[in-house]
């Protein structure tokens, strides 16, 4: 058997929003503000053996959902889990939540550390500080943008994200 290629699936961040956002993260000292964009996770690092079946899998994923509105809206975290501050999904979370079950299926299916809780990240693995400071910064965030598409990346062995495929939704 092949070795397992890491995929993850996200919702990319559209600009200008995006490039704010990524500001944001890189002023609470989070190093990966300039190496990983902002998005909303819908699938995590998850190994693939059957890139075939995957592709078919997201694909079909992707034909059966329809465009939806994403709101940011306020801050959250997952301390003392985890080190994260985050801005919440609130409009467009049950579609993200649905997606997200839909894709863990068939060849992405395993089971997760934790639920599943779509948000996008601003501060990650930065002092206590830097996380108080986003989340108080930021308690006031309101975005809306549309989705209508997701995109797939392979977790490479350098360790960058390459993306291999956008998915428009709809047929």
């Amino acid at each position: 058997m092949p070795p397992a290629r890491c995929i993850g699936i996200v919702i990319p961040i559209p600009d200008p929003l995006a490039g704010r956002l990524e500001e944001w993260r890189a002023s609470f000292g989070d190093p990966m503000a300039a190496v990983v964009p902002p998005h909303i996770t819908l699938i995590t690092t998850t190994p693939a053996w059957d890139w075939t079946a995957v592709m078919d899998h997201v694909r079909e994923a992707a034909s059966h959902q329809e465009e939806f509105k994403v709101t940011l809206r306020g801050t959250g975290t997952f301390r003392p889990m985890s080190p994260v501050v985050y801005i919440n999904v609130t409009d467009g979370f049950d579609a993200c939540v649905g997606m997200h079950q839909r894709l863990q299926t068939g060849p992405l299916a395993r089971e997760l550390d934790f639920p599943y809780h779509p948000h996008v990240t601003v501060a990650h693995d930065v002092s206590e500080a830097s996380m108080d400071t986003a989340l108080q910064r930021l308690v006031d965030f309101e975005e809306s943008f549309p989705v209508r598409s997701m995109g797939l990346f392979e977790h490479e062995a350098g360790g960058l994200w390459t993306p291999r495929e956008e998915l428009t939704f709809g047929r």
